[in-house]
């Protein structure tokens, strides 16, 4: 994910003719420095260079005059652009930097992406699809992945019996799971589960591996969490959770869940699972998200290779149009695009990604 967000716009940059300054995250080191690799080694340093480093680079690079600067919660150089990458925090500096040279800024932040789920639909593609983009991409460490959800008080418990049964059943395992990108944000993470007001809330998961905090992996492992009922005034409903943690919310009616959205922000994304025609009306009419999805979740949008442009108003784009929206029928799911991940499954993708009719046969069959 680190790296699409920071390539993604600089190929965008460098087909309009210009030069490019790319500042991966520091949080990915592994990341920024296979980038920089592959850059200097592939592309014209000349013209496109990569700077890693902390908070003093970032600092530096900002000092500059630039044309235009493209932050993903990322810095670009357009004629001159530079693409940065980093918080919401960090995107304030970002602006404030840039007003002292009127330099223009996109910013592709986060958010709270809620998921709203009705009660007639296809429950198991729905779960299937929620957990996926959830669980299975990045550990809840995507800026679009589902933050929390809401659904009805009625039509919560059979809800929350099949998620807990795609999770406990294995169809998320701990080894397809990614681990927590640092210690600070594990320490977030539990800080966030560890509230007073939410303690009580837990109904699966919860464990997280403490004892790799001292190993030299370095490997922060956080189980997937469903929480029921949470305090809306709790911390894990005031900020942008980016991990394995996800609040179930009740309503009387669908159509309270409006207020509670539109109350936390602009999200990035929303998420809608109904075949109710009205309520999807009343959703795109209401919900000041900056990308509307109804049925999808995070595995179905990464399939679409323009998506981060797709974002709306975070990019803060020549445009007044703020929200793309999307459908996909509930009838069924690829099942190989979901975890685990066996071999016969990756052997699957790689033949469909390749492109090889008698791969695919072959992966189908057990052959390799």
């Amino acid at each position: 994910m680190n790296s699409m967000l920071a390539l993604d716009p600089a190929i965008g940059a460098i087909a309009a003719g210009n030069a490019v300054v790319l500042k991966p995250s520091e949080l990915c080191p592994a990341t920024s420095s296979l980038i920089s690799k592959l850059v200097g080694k592939y592309l014209d340093s000349s013209c496109i260079k990569v700077v890693e480093g902390a908070v003093a680079e970032t600092s530096a690079l900002l000092e500059q005059k630039w044309d235009k600067i493209f932050f993903t919660g990322k810095l670009l150089r357009a004629s001159l652009s530079i693409i940065l990458q980093g918080s919401g925090r960090v995107g304030r500096i970002v602006m404030a930097a840039a007003a002292k040279h009127l330099t223009p800024v996109a910013l592709e932040l986060g958010g709270k992406c809620p998921v709203v789920v009705d009660s007639d639909i296809n429950l198991p593609v729905a779960i299937r699809r929620i957990a996926g983009g959830k669980w299975a991409s990045n550990n809840g460490q995507a800026c679009i992945a589902p933050d929390y959800i809401i659904t009805t008080k009625d039509f919560a418990p059979k809800l929350v019996r099949l998620l807990i049964c795609v999770v406990w059943k294995g169809s998320i395992g701990i080894k397809d799971l990614a681990h927590i990108v640092n210690s600070n944000h594990f320490a977030r993470l539990a800080k966030l589960l560890d509230d007073d007001k939410v303690s009580g809330k837990i109904i699966h998961g919860g464990q997280r591996d403490k004892a790799n905090l001292l190993s030299s992996t370095m490997f922060w492992k956080f189980a997937p969490t469903i929480l029921l009922d949470v305090p809306e005034d709790s911390l894990v409903m005031n900020e942008e959770i980016f991990g394995p943690l996800l609040p179930i919310l009740t309503v009387d009616k669908l159509e309270d869940s409006f207020d509670m959205i539109t109350s936390r922000g602009k999200p990035l994304a929303a998420y809608l699972f109904t075949n109710n025609k009205k309520l999807k009306e009343k959703f795109v009419k209401n919900s000041l998200c900056r990308g509307l999805q109804r049925r999808l979740s995070l595995l179905e949008e990464l399939e679409r290779v323009e998506w981060v442009h797709t974002m709306g108003s975070s990019l803060m784009r020549l445009s007044a149009i703020e929200s793309q929206f999307f459908t996909k029928v509930l009838l069924g799911m690829a099942s190989a695009r979901y975890p685990p991940y066996s071999d016969r499954k990756l052997k699957l993708l790689k033949a469909l990604l390749s492109g090889s009719v008698l791969g695919v046969i072959l992966a189908l069959i057990g052959w390799s």
